[in-house]
């Protein structure tokens, strides 16, 4: 029971930290506008009461928009990896049903190996890029955090993509399961590693 508990976290990994980042960012980026609304009134209110003359508040805090700007983009590439996961980013497939489904399985290999392919050079490049970061160290504006730890998404989620991409076809081809297109999902529904989806 345990050990499936523990399948079904880690299969369901992405989501869960594509959750997260999404609450995180947003709620930095409302506590931003919060605090503009609510400091720009009271610096409106300074030139009418003396008492709001005397206290010097920031409108917004200085690093929450880079720090919100930095989860959105781990959050996208999270997003993708999932989406990689539930087989859900975009394919023209419509061409495959005037053939016999052979033909459309090939395909979809073939253009899954090209993917992989991809992705494995966008993992070499940029763990170079990383490295030269590193040695040669870039600081974000306002956080002055080293940039090539924000870049450290860039392999892992390339490398999490290729994860998935195997398994979705080892789940296909090997296994025989069906995998349920994510537009016939529901919102209560919710993935398992044994039958794709169940609710």
């Amino acid at each position: 029971m345990r050990a499936k508990t523990a399948l079904k976290i880690l299969d369901n990994l992405e989501s869960y930290l594509c959750q997260i980042l999404l609450v995180f960012f947003v709620c930095l980026l409302f506590l931003q506008i919060v605090l503009r609304l609510v400091f720009g009134l009271m610096d409106t209110l300074s030139h009418y009461i003396v008492f709001f003359e005397k206290y010097d508040l920031p409108a917004s805090l200085p690093w929450g928009e880079e720090l919100s700007r930095f989860a959105f983009v781990w959050f996208v590439f999270f997003g993708a990896t999932f989406a990689a996961r539930l087989a859900a980013h975009n394919r023209v497939t419509f061409q495959f049903k005037i053939f016999p489904k052979i033909v459309g399985n090939i395909s979809t290999v073939l253009s899954d190996l090209v993917w992989i392919a991809f992705n494995t050079t966008m993992i070499y490049f940029s763990i170079n890029v990383i490295k030269e970061g590193f040695e040669y160290p870039e600081y974000s504006p306002t956080l002055d955090w080293v940039m090539a730890y924000v870049f450290l998404i860039f392999p892992i989620a390339f490398t999490l993509m290729n994860i998935r991409i195997i398994q979705v076809n080892i789940m296909k081809y090997v296994l025989k399961m069906e995998i349920i297109d994510v537009d016939k999902i529901e919102v209560s529904e919710k993935l398992d590693p044994e039958n794709g989806v169940t609710s």
